[in-house]
């Protein structure tokens, strides 16, 4: 998951994206400028503006970075399918609309579960590019102090993951700011079944005691009912 030898700036891989892809070159700084670097990369959280997630995820991806939506994949079907099929078809190099995803014969809607919130993976180094591209459609969270971006931990972002990508009936996500209004419970992980070493916390919803796993300040999600002998406190 972590790139040991990175970019700054555009962060592309100059033997591949960057001399074959003349648009990708664009979105840097020209390529005498770029430095190598070996940074350890971590996580950050982007907000972006006017339904562009997917456009700036593809831009993310194009440049070589690692990135993270949070979404629920629904089904296409009927003309919508037909139009769908007919539109992924023309797709060429120069951009994917991600928002779709073909998987075998049918084709798949992303739909984020909370509006305009992206992931990437990236070198502390890189965020000024990153943020350079977001100007006048997003930007990249930062600390309380505002002097560095605000770095998610791994663990984090590896055990919400493992739950939200489960594919387990019941799931419900949560912007950070309706957490409030359900009481937090104990540490507890998933000792068996489908999220076995899943980390979270136990909080009642709607009556119900679940299993609520976070990337703090951001977006929870929540399981359907686990009995408790399936876990353990942590």
């Amino acid at each position: 998951m972590v790139t040991p030898v990175l970019y700054r700036h555009a962060k592309i891989r100059k033997n591949t994206l960057l001399e074959n892809s003349p648009e990708i070159a664009t979105f840097g700084a020209d390529s005498s400028q770029m430095e190598q670097t070996t940074e350890q990369s971590g996580w950050y959280a982007l907000k972006v503006f006017f339904n562009k997630v997917f456009d700036i995820e593809d831009l993310l991806v194009r440049a070589g970075f690692e990135t993270y939506i949070p979404v629920r994949k629904v089904e296409v079907k009927g003309e919508e399918f037909l139009r769908v099929k007919k539109r992924l078809a023309l797709q060429d190099d120069t951009r994917n609309d991600r928002k779709y995803e073909p998987v075998g014969p049918r084709i798949y809607k992303r739909e984020p579960v909370v509006t305009s919130l992206l992931f990437v993976r990236a070198a502390e180094g890189d965020i000024p590019w990153i943020r350079n591209q977001l100007e006048g459609k997003g930007f990249v969270y930062m600390t309380a102090d505002r002097k560095r971006p605000s770095v998610i931990p791994d663990r984090q972002m590896a055990m919400f993951r493992l739950v939200a990508s489960s594919g387990e009936d019941g799931l419900e996500f949560f912007s950070d700011e309706r957490l409030v209004n359900y009481a937090q419970g104990d540490r507890v992980r998933v000792k068996e079944g489908p999220l076995k070493g899943a980390e979270g916390y136990i909080k009642r919803i709607r009556r119900d005691r679940r299993l609520l796993v976070a990337i703090e300040g951001f977006v929870a999600v929540a399981t359907s009912f686990i009995p408790p002998e399936l876990l353990e406190k942590v």
